[in-house]
């Protein structure tokens, strides 16, 4: 297996993580909207590939704060960011979110949370946590991201269908209103498998949309193939 996952202007090794680079992680960080934007943060980093992702998407004056409670994700992020054309713009920090203090506060936040929340725990520790709820459940994420966001600020997530749809009622909950969604299919025929979700505590009109990631066979889509262009090193002709 490689070590490494090359992109157009960076690389990330994440051969001491607990999850490798995943199509969720590139789709939230090509889909979130991040500007305007000058304090990040990247809750559950693992690589970092997603901060990196902002890192590209966002300009000179962005800070990015990255966060994960697994020591070897967070070093092995923060070895990314330093080899990385953005080293003065990410910092990882190995922390539990739920302890994290800073006097800063967000005008972004993302994550690709834990989402398995009934199923059966998977033997390997650090993957059990990158991917089970028992060890930040959603509305642990909520409280975390309310107290981190500034007053205009926006969380931004990736969760399967049935848990996002769960989110959203946990997030109004807490305060938080979905202000965008897009549903994500593998093909134009299959069941929703995930939802990329944008919250915030201001009241604004929803946008819904569709994205279908292959067209057919093993073509990716028109649509994905414009989200991703800026950072897969695949030759589209």
């Amino acid at each position: 297996m490689d070590n490494y996952f090359r992109f157009k202007q960076f690389q990330i090794a994440h051969d001491r993580c607990s999850m490798k680079v995943g199509t969720d992680a590139v789709v939230l960080g090509a889909w979130v909207d991040c500007h305007p934007t000058t304090h990040v943060l990247d809750i559950g980093t693992g690589s970092g590939v997603i901060a990196l992702m902002l890192a590209q998407r966002t300009g000179a004056e962005t800070k990015i704060d990255a966060v994960d409670v697994e020591p070897d994700d967070c070093a092995q992020a923060q070895e990314n960011f330093l080899n990385s054309p953005w080293p003065d713009k990410i910092k990882a920090y190995c922390h539990d979110i739920r302890l994290f203090n800073t006097t800063a506060t967000y005008d972004l936040i993302v994550s690709n949370p834990p989402y398995f929340q009934n199923s059966m725990l998977p033997p390997a520790e650090k993957r059990k946590v990158s991917r089970h709820t028992h060890s930040l459940t959603h509305k642990e994420l909520l409280l975390c991201a309310k107290r981190l966001l500034n007053s205009t600020g926006r969380l931004a997530i990736i969760l399967p269908y049935t848990e996002g749809v769960s989110f959203i009622t946990e997030a109004t909950h807490v305060g938080f209103h979905c202000i965008r969604q897009t549903n994500f299919r593998a093909r134009a025929e299959k069941p929703i498998e995930r939802l990329l979700l944008e919250f915030s505590r201001q009241a604004k009109q929803k946008t819904e949309t569709e994205l279908v990631h292959y067209a057919r066979l093993e073509k990716w889509s028109a649509d994905y193939i414009q989200l991703t262009k800026e950072f897969y090193t695949k030759n589209w002709d």
